[in-house]
């Protein structure tokens, strides 16, 4: 084996890296198994214990200390359907942020526009702005836009003359900006929401923004808190000064009211823990973390943190803004408190009797963001009421126009800000008041900057200087922007597991794959007798190397993900059992065991490469084109195919190196394998038109079944709204049906009957229905659910396991999407084979076979909804299905191609018929042994893996069989027919 020492390296890097990438997981579930043990079961003191050594060592590598709250950020990530939480897909309203640039014209032309827009929407993929410019276009095609959107705000952008080409152009940045502005509006929010490991994302061409949330309990309040509107408010503020003596004199109440614990950990359970909301962060502050600038840390210095901590409840956990002489610091800080120490301030600002001491007009906020370097501490501003309804002096719907601009003297990151005219006049006023004060910058009830006015401010145009780096300047002028936000981001597709379902996804998961995998060692031992053993052990580097791979790039690991892994399992098999079949060939024709080792590797390198590649092609084609569950199961898939790939070829190849250079033994059969599949003799390209016939009659029972009976569309692609729901008792989904249809009676007063079917056991039902699923109405989903709610009543005690959202864009784009994967990945497989093969008839038979597959397994799905006792929708995880099944088919015909051309080179004047025949003949058992192992791997994962996924695993069962059958009797037949004929012509 060339190169061995450097594989010999690699593999050991590799092994090391991935051990280091998964050891923060180890690390990570050891420290939350430790604060389960120690909260006994209260979530609220586990959730303190975490968050309170969040910033401690805990991982030791030598050279490195990785705190938990790294750990956990590095960890292997369950999805949502493992762990349960909410999947939500946003959509900032285009239509209204147009209306609000033209300032809610009246104009016939542009409202018709505007109209006509929303209905192309539902059919074309082009964005908003596109869709809106064809439509104004053909509406009023002599119209001018710069008469609509020539206003106050936007006279700086747009003039009389600006062509509409212009205007468009203007009108596409602002909805970009809009569109930003939300992004960063509700990463703010989820920041602050208190869920571990949240992610939010721009889903870049689409306008649309992804937020998933693991854990979450109470959907509702996250619907309220990602659709509501900004609220950007601009404060008059108190003095540090005006309030310390207030600040003392409540830290001197609590010391004589509030019973302090040793832990602070308990101050969180204790009378007042029922109004501490998720928003609030909690756990606790160590008296060595304060700074020690000022007599107060000097005195606390001297004793523990338990006994100042006794004397001065207040202090333990917001430290007050006091220079060294131990006076006030200047401005509306009041004091500064370890994020963590937030909840408990805000628990002790929130009583009744705390609030008595301060005066009335005084509004507490913390700033968003922390203000030291190491990013661990927020200041607590004060804000002054001074209006009558105790609103802020100012809204910041006033703000026309904010930027980032430098400094004329200093070149320093500034942030300029216009404001309309009601505005400009408010703030003169404002200004003037507050000279030598600072005016406080709010949006959501956090503060964001807090300016000290130089001098009154006329004619509207503020510079706000501070020392900002150019990345705080941006993000403070897109706070001030979106004061004129006209719309919030509305919920167009969501998703929600509950708890106890991802635990059951879990608990299934892993039964499927353990069960997976000990078939496949055992098979393969038995088979293979050493080899297989050989092969068992490069199988559990692979799996080592995958989820490795997956804990370095960051990848959460989902249900279709775990699928995706186990069906590694059965594929990384086809390399091992391409190789040792060569080797058996090997020995057959006399070669000593070393020499046959090194050629069945040799020769078996040409068809395990190209199997791979038109199955690898595949996977990055869903990846590509996928989204949620679909990438999930890509991404597994692209780095299995890849791992196998070094473990098959390099890792097997080391073992079986080491064992001939020890003079081992190797052997690759045993008396029950060692004759099987050779000397068959089967006809295949004899009886390819008995063949034909048989596929073309499934076909039309196929074509006939989607004509009439259709097929079962999920809300993927249909539209609408699925709730997953258990009853203790076994319920009779027509009953369901009927009452649920009391409930769902939409605008014109007509009942809209949802579809139930059983889920799985008899006491569990999926319901879908389009009921109000096309209103814009924020509170719609509440509404929904809560008629869904009433109407399940009857029926006794439910659980609601899981429910999804798609609005009517989202199912269009998911249907457009899922054609152009289909059709992208059958072009590029097409060229792939012509280019190995470098003969159209290849390419054709093998692209023929794939649609034989394809509408094969359409047709059984069309024929057998309705009777088979599990769910055949129609839905992206099917289409995920049929991509991997096209992957598959190719990768067995691929592999049979190999043989053929092998062949065609070996014996040039053998009969052409024959020749084929004995190449089919001679991958027999490859076939037979991938295919088998593959499709019972697919079986246990269908029997033991859940509900959710088994009409995925049916689409693929169905697939191997049909794929299988398609490379021998389909592919290589037409290649043949389509070789012979072009043969005839030429002659």
């Amino acid at each position: 084996m060339q190169n061995k020492s450097f594989v010999s390296f690699f593999a050991i890097v590799f092994a090391i890296v991935c051990i280091y990438q998964l050891s923060f997981t180890w690390i990570a579930k050891g420290v939350e198994e430790d604060a389960v043990s120690y909260s006994n079961g209260d979530d609220l003191i586990e959730k303190a214990y975490l968050d309170s050594i969040s910033s401690e060592p805990v991982f030791n590598i030598g050279v490195k200390n990785y705190t938990y709250k790294e750990c956990k950020s590095r960890e292997l990530n369950l999805g949502l359907d493992l762990k349960g939480g909410m999947n939500v897909t946003l959509e900032v309203s285009v239509v209204d942020v147009i209306r609000a640039m033209s300032n809610y014209n009246k104009d016939e032309n542009f409202n018709s526009a505007i109209q006509l827009s929303i209905k192309k929407q539902l059919d074309s993929q082009d964005d908003f702005v596109s869709l809106f410019a064809q439509s104004f276009s053909e509406i009023n095609p002599e119209g001018k836009l710069a008469s609509i959107f020539y206003t106050p705000e936007l006279k700086d952008k747009i003039n009389s003359t600006s062509s509409n080409d212009e205007v468009i152009s203007v009108i596409r940045v602002e909805v970009e900006n809009a569109i930003d502005r939300s992004f960063n509006i509700l990463r703010s929010r989820i920041d602050r929401f208190g869920v571990s490991q949240p992610n939010i994302q721009r889903l870049e061409g689409s306008g649309r923004i992804l937020v998933e949330l693991p854990g979450v309990k109470d959907p509702e309040r996250v619907r309220k808190l990602l659709q509501g509107t900004a609220q950007l408010e601009f404060w008059e503020t108190y003095d540090n000064a005006e309030i310390l003596a207030s600040i003392d004199q409540i830290n001197t109440y609590l010391k004589s009211t509030v019973e302090i614990i040793e832990d602070t950990t308990e101050v969180l359970k204790s009378s007042q823990k029922e109004i501490i909301s998720e928003d609030d962060f909690n756990s606790s502050l160590s008296i060595d973390e304060l700074s020690s600038d000022n007599d107060l840390v000097s005195d606390s210095a001297a004793m523990s943190a338990e006994q100042f901590a006794k004397e001065n409840p207040l202090y333990a956990v917001l430290f007050p803004n006091l220079n060294q002489s131990n006076q006030p610091n200047d401005g509306p800080v009041c004091g500064f408190s370890s994020i963590k120490d937030t909840a408990v301030v805000n628990n002790y600002l929130k009583m009744d009797e705390v609030k008595n001491i301060l005066p009335r007009d005084l509004r507490f906020a913390w700033t968003v963001k922390p203000y030291d370097p190491d990013g661990r501490f927020l200041q607590l501003i004060a804000l002054k009421v001074t209006s009558r309804d105790g609103k802020a002096a100012m809204e910041g719907d006033v703000v026309t126009d904010a930027r980032t601009d430098f400094g004329q003297f200093n070149g320093l990151p500034e942030v300029s800000m216009t404001m309309n005219s009601e505005g400009a006049r408010q703030w003169k006023r404002l200004t003037a008041d507050n000279i030598g004060k600072s005016v406080a910058i709010v949006l959501d009830s956090y503060v964001y900057s807090f300016p000290t006015v130089q001098s009154e401010i006329s004619g509207g145009r503020s510079q706000i200087s501070g020392n900002f780096s150019i990345n705080e300047a941006n993000d403070l002028s897109n706070i001030l922007k979106s004061g004129k936000l006209p719309a919030p981001a509305r919920i167009i597709e969501e998703a929600i597991v509950g708890p106890s379902l991802g635990q059951e996804a879990i608990d299934s998961g892993l039964k499927s794959f353990i069960i997976a995998l000990s078939f496949v060692l055992l098979y393969m031992m038995f088979y293979y007798s050493f080899a297989g053993l050989v092969s068992n052990l490069a199988l559990l580097a692979n799996l080592f190397f995958v989820f490795g791979v997956l804990s370095s790039l960051g990848a959460v690991l989902t249900l279709p993900g775990i699928a995706g892994i186990v069906l590694t399992i059965g594929m990384s098999v086809d390399a091992n059992v391409l190789i040792y079949e060569r080797i058996r060939e090997e020995l057959t024709n006399g070669k000593g065991l070393k020499l046959a080792v090194s050629d069945g590797y040799k020769n078996a390198y040409s068809s395990i490469i190209d199997a791979n590649v038109t199955t690898l092609l595949t996977g990055i084609i869903l990846y590509v084109f996928g989204s949620g569950p679909i990438k999930g199961f890509a991404t597994t898939l692209v780095i299995g195919i890849l791992t196998s790939l070094f473990s098959a070829i390099f890792i097997t190849r080391l073992i079986f190196q080491w064992r001939l250079d020890k003079k081992g033994k190797a052997s690759f059969d045993n008396s029950i394998t060692k004759g099987a599949f050779k000397n068959t003799t089967i006809d295949f390209i004899g009886k390819r038109k008995l063949f034909y016939s048989v596929s073309s009659l499934i076909i039309l029972l196929g074509i006939g079944s989607l004509a009439t009976k259709k097929l079962n569309y999920g809300v993927d692609f249909k539209g609408g709204r699925t709730f997953v729901v258990r009853f203790v008792q076994p319920v009779e989904n027509e009953s369901i049906r009927s009452s649920l249809a009391n409930n769902f009676i939409n605008e014109s007063g007509l009942k809209m009957y949802p579809e139930v079917k059983t889920f799985g056991d008899q006491n569990q039902v999926k319901i879908t229905t389009k009921f109000l699923i096309d209103s814009k109405d924020l509170n719609t989903d509440n509404v929904v659910v809560e008629k869904l709610e009433n109407g399940l009543k009857p029926f006794g005690n439910f659980e609601i396991m899981s429910s999804q959202k798609v609005g009517p864009t989202i199912a269009d784009d998911i249907k457009v999407s899922a054609f152009w994967s289909i059709m992208f990945s059958l072009l590029v497989i097409f060229l792939y084979i012509l280019l190995r093969f470098r003969k159209w008839q290849f390419s054709l038979g093998a692209v023929a076979a794939v649609f034989h597959d394809v509408i094969i397994v359409l047709s059984i799905f069309s024929i057998f909804y309705g009777i088979l006792p599990f769910s055949l929708e129609i839905d992206q995880a099917f289409i995920a299905a049929l991509l991997t099944i096209i992957g598959y088919s190719l990768n067995d015909t691929v592999v049979v191609f190999d043989r053929i051309r092998e062949h065609m080179f070996l014996y040039k004047k053998k009969e052409f018929n024959s020749l084929v025949n004995n190449a089919l003949n001679s991958t027999l058992s490859r076939t037979v042994n991938t295919s088998l192992t593959t499709f019972f791997v697919l079986l246990v994962i269908f029997l033991f893996g859940g509900e959710v996924i088994r009409g995925f695993m049916f689409a693929l069962m169905v697939g191997v069989i049909v794929g299988t059958y398609s490379s021998l009797f389909v592919a290589s037949p037409i290649m043949v027919d389509t070789i012979k004929k072009s043969l005839e012509i030429k002659k």
